[in-house]
């Protein structure tokens, strides 16, 4: 009988364990979520209102949640890339809107991302003293690090350096939770943040939208059904991909920003750092409670880690989107491929020589990618109520989930895009609203698409 409840238990063992291995596909989108971008968004929101932002950084982990479950749906009754999908169902001229789309929001994420990368090697550098006045040159480590991402994701030896940085990234999130068990969080004022209310000042729907866009983004909704294709997934593994998004998104994301929030809105405002000023040595002081002198050393580690391992994701997306409308096979032993991967390593290294600081900027690509996002959102809610697309059409819970995600937002979204019409005499806040009226005339057209083709055949 003994023996009996042994091997009963490692078979248990065996088949969670079988079961473990294969997630990764939302734990990827995941990974790029909690990137950089995300960090500092959380990092300023704290740092600027408080704990008046909470329900946003709720909001994020559960809507991240609800959008990679209906991408991983579509990924799933389909078992095809959404380009693919769109251009089939669809037509070309929608399928170009969707990778214009997600290639502008990828594009300029990377952009800022390098910058971050740059801008924290550099840092890094110049803290330890180092006496070579190029080696403190952002602009240096802009090109050297798009060098080695080329080479890199073109010849198959990045991973190391995302195993690295992986790794960088949980010490540090580590030490997020750690410290939200440390510093003094006021339970009550922690409790008023939860009620939905825009704060007030300058800046606060931006940094609301950065917020939301980390978790709700263009780039994670698109990739969700390549990097399933790359596992072979299909509909008989639905409860391992819902258990995958569930997971990741709701779980794993929840907690890092649930953590970095709640940890800067205790610390930051209480430490005199003025949230327009921000940098990374003054936003280390938010892990000084379990790192000590450390902390500045452990963030930068964490930061530069996080910049790294969402390069490497990131770098990816426009060429796998343009080899997917274009035909072109999705690896690198296709030469057209492997040139648009190693063409996006490179140009991303002007980012490096940007103008600004990279924490506003960061905050601000977010909130750009969440202008594209309401669009990805319709195309897949529409694919997803089209019997001609998939076999079983969402449910009435799974339509009012996704139309409540396409509506906050696309509220966001609006609040951010007020703010930039203030400004739009700027070249940056007349892209972005320039941006935002080619994609809320695009959703116009979709819906209109949707209306004629279900009274038409009626």
């Amino acid at each position: 009988m003994a023996t009996e409840t042994q091997s009963s238990k490692s078979r248990g063992v065996g088949r969670i364990s079988a079961y473990l291995e294969r997630l990764g596909p939302t734990w990827l989108a995941g990974a790029i979520a909690a990137g950089p971008a995300t960090m500092v968004s959380l990092l300023v929101a704290g740092a600027s209102f408080g704990y008046a932002l909470l329900w946003v950084v709720v909001l994020s982990a559960i809507l991240g949640t609800v959008g990679q479950y209906l991408a991983m749906r579509l990924g799933l009754l389909t078992e095809a890339g959404i380009v693919t999908v769109v251009e089939e169902h669809l037509g070309s001229f929608w399928a170009w809107v969707l990778v214009v789309d997600a290639v502008l929001a990828a594009g300029l994420a990377q952009l800022v991302i390098m910058k971050t990368l740059a801008d924290v090697s550099a840092t890094v550098v110049g803290t330890a003293g180092v006496g070579l006045s190029a080696l403190v040159d952002p602009r240096l480590w802009g090109i050297t690090w798009a060098v080695i991402l080329a080479l890199g994701l073109a010849g198959g030896g990045y991973r190391l350096a995302e195993i690295g940085a992986k790794v960088l990234v949980s010490l540090v999130v580590l030490a997020f939770v750690a410290s939200a068990f440390v510093v003094p969080i006021d339970p009550a004022a922690a409790a008023s943040g939860l009620a939905p209310e825009m704060p007030a000042g300058v800046g606060g729907a931006v940094v609301a939208a950065g917020v939301l866009g980390g978790a709700v983004h263009i780039t994670l909704l698109t990739m969700q059904s390549y990097t399933m294709r790359a596992r072979g997934w299909t509909e008989g593994d639905r409860d391992i991909a819902t258990f995958d998004v569930v997971s990741s998104m709701l779980v794993a994301f929840g907690i890092f920003s649930l953590a970095v929030f709640l940890v800067a809105a205790s610390v930051l405002p209480d430490a005199g750092v003025d949230p327009a000023t921000l940098d990374a040595i003054q936003a280390a002081e938010v892990l000084g409670p379990v790192a000590g002198e450390y902390a500045t050393w452990l963030f930068l580690a964490g930061l530069l880690g996080a910049a790294v391992s969402t390069l490497g994701g990131n770098t990816i997306v426009p060429p796998y989107l343009l080899a997917d409308k274009l035909g072109w096979e999705q690896s690198v032993e296709d030469t057209r491929y492997r040139a648009a991967i190693v063409g996006v390593a490179l140009v991303s290294a002007v980012g490096a020589f940007l103008e600004g600081a990279f924490f506003e900027l960061l905050v601000l690509v977010l909130a750009f990618g969440l202008v594209g996002t309401p669009f990805v959102l319709a195309v897949i809610l529409y694919l997803l109520n089209d019997p001609d697309v998939v076999p079983e059409t969402n449910s009435h819970l799974l339509n009012l989930g996704g139309f409540a995600l396409f509506a906050i937002a696309s509220v966001l979204t609006g609040e951010f895009v007020l703010e930039e019409l203030e400004t739009v005499t700027e070249p940056t806040s007349a892209f972005v609203v320039a941006f935002a009226a080619a994609m809320t005339l695009a959703i116009v057209g979709l819906v209109g698409r949707y209306v004629r083709e279900r009274f038409g055949a009626e």
